[in-house]
C-alpha cells in the first residue's frame, strides 16, 4: 500500500493542529473553573464540542476506502468537516472573547 500523498496527509495534519489549538483554548478559557456557567459559556462549550467532533472525523473520513479508487467523494466530505470544525472552534473563541 503506497503512502498517502496530497490532500489526505495535509487534511489530517491540519485537523490535528486546529484540534490542539482548540484544546489549548479550552484549557486557557477555564473549563474547570468553579464558578457557575453563564449561557454564553454553554454556547462556547457546545461550539467547541462540535468543532472537536468534526475535526476528529476528518482523518477517518479522508482515509476511508471508496469504491472506485480514483473517487474523491470522501475527501470532499473531509474538507467540509474540516471547514465546519475550524469555523466552530474559532466561533467559540470569538464568543468567549466578546462575552
Amino acid at each position: 500500500m503506497p503512502s498517502p500523498i496530497g490532500s489526505v496527509p495535509a487534511l489530517s495534519a491540519a485537523s490535528a493542529t486546529i484540534f490542539s489549538i482548540g484544546i489549548v483554548f479550552l484549557g486557557y478559557w477555564g473549563l474547570y473553573e468553579p464558578s457557575k456557567w453563564r449561557p454564553a459559556d454553554i454556547v462556547v462549550f457546545i461550539c467547541a464540542l462540535i468543532g472537536f467532533a468534526c475535526l476528529g472525523l476528518v482523518p477517518w473520513m479522508a482515509t476511508s476506502p471508496v469504491e472506485p479508487e480514483n473517487s474523491d467523494v470522501r475527501i470532499r466530505i473531509a474538507r467540509h468537516l474540516f471547514l465546519t470544525g475550524v469555523i466552530s472552534i474559532w466561533l467559540a473563541v470569538a464568543i468567549s472573547v466578546v462575552f
